[in-house]
């Protein structure tokens, strides 16, 4: 989200999800045992609306996460929107949003959500491959996934789509399938999460029984900067790359296993920003050696292209010598791109956006 978009979200653990999917504990990933009441939601809107700004163009929206929001009886739904709706006609907050499963909608769910002020739902899609949804124990298949969405754009949601890459039997064909599968359904916004292997989940038990085998870190990496590349040509908003740290969700708390990094989007968009500038200078420019290159990128995107820890930096030292990577910022630049303006003293101008790579 922009500085102009301010979230408060609300985590609703367990919150009515039938099934048990192999990779989750959402009493890990949310820090939650309870599900939280209506007053517990009104005193948190109340708490983050302190804090944030008012004023034209500034949305603040409240967001219920956890999976399965719609899967719950429709008394505790209509007790958990009624406060963020109240909160939304007396102009408080603009919109309100809820995150569940495909197999959890339909017409009554959607009157009743749109009843309530929601705008958005996102879905948890996961895989389109049903032998992958299958091992993975979602409890639906990609035609539910279908079938949610086409009711989701016929009563006029905004809808959002989230995927697992590396789930048990998905090789990267697999999770390519699916991004071609969820581009083709035109989401407004997608989230990708590389499947990691946390306590208290039946994937810890497959794990240490050798029955699955976690993506590394730089496998999955490569996989999600293919996955940013595809979703972006097609003008989707890839909102989420990676899941959020917190207390739990980190190497020293419950992941077991698996590619998790804090800064994980950050490594794959400096993997396309490493592409990017090899592409330009050994392919466009046709050099093999240059000690100083200079080039302009979206203030936001310097350490982008610089690469974690200077990683990029130091791949251009071993590949063409490069002693100096001089990184400008160019407010005219748009997110993603780089812009050669320098090479060895000598002025040129090569550039791209990683959508052509």
């Amino acid at each position: 989200m922009n500085k102009s978009h301010y979230i408060i979200p609300v985590f609703v653990p367990d919150l009515g999800c039938p099934h048990r999917c192999v990779f989750c504990n959402q009493k890990k990933i949310t820090g939650l045992e309870q599900v939280p009441d209506n007053r517990e939601v009104n005193r948190k809107i109340e708490s983050y609306l302190e804090t944030m700004p008012k004023g034209d163009g500034i949305v603040r929206e409240v967001a219920f996460y956890g999976g399965s929001f719609t899967a719950v009886d429709k008394d505790l739904q209509k007790e958990l929107l009624k406060p963020a709706y109240e909160f939304m006609v007396k102009g408080d907050i603009n919109s309100i949003r809820v995150s569940t499963r495909p197999d959890a909608i339909s017409e009554d769910i959607l009157v009743l959500l749109s009843g309530y002020g929601v705008s958005t739902v996102e879905l948890g899609v996961q895989s389109m491959d049903d032998e992958v949804l299958w091992k993975s124990g979602r409890g639906h298949t990609s035609r539910d996934v279908l079938r949610a969405a086409a009711l989701l754009r016929s009563w006029g949601f905004c809808m959002g789509l989230q995927m697992m890459i590396g789930l048990p039997g998905a090789a990267e064909e697999a999770d390519l399938y699916t991004a071609s599968e969820l581009t083709a359904l035109a989401p407004d916004m997608v989230r990708i999460y590389p499947c990691l292997v946390l306590k208290g989940t039946h994937l810890e038990e497959m794990y240490f029984k050798g029955e699955y085998l976690p993506l590394e870190l730089g496998e999955a990496v490569q996989r999600c900067k293919k996955l940013l590349v595809m979703f972006e040509k097609e003008g989707i908003n890839v909102i989420r790359i990676g899941l959020q740290p917190s207390e739990q969700i980190n190497l020293s708390g419950d992941v077991i296993a698996g590619p998790y990094h804090p800064a994980f989007r950050e490594l794959v968009e400096s993997a396309a920003a490493r592409d990017m500038l090899e592409h330009l200078l050994m392919v466009v420019a046709g050099i093999s050696h240059a000690r100083e290159i200079v080039v302009e990128v979206p203030q936001q995107d310097i350490s982008v292209v610089r690469g974690h820890s200077a990683g990029n930096v130091k791949y251009l030292a071993q590949k063409i010598g490069l002693e100096r990577l001089i990184t400008k910022p160019n407010s005219v630049l748009a997110r993603g791109s780089i812009k050669v303006v320098g090479i060895d003293g000598q002025k040129v101008c090569y550039q791209m956006h990683r959508t052509e790579l």
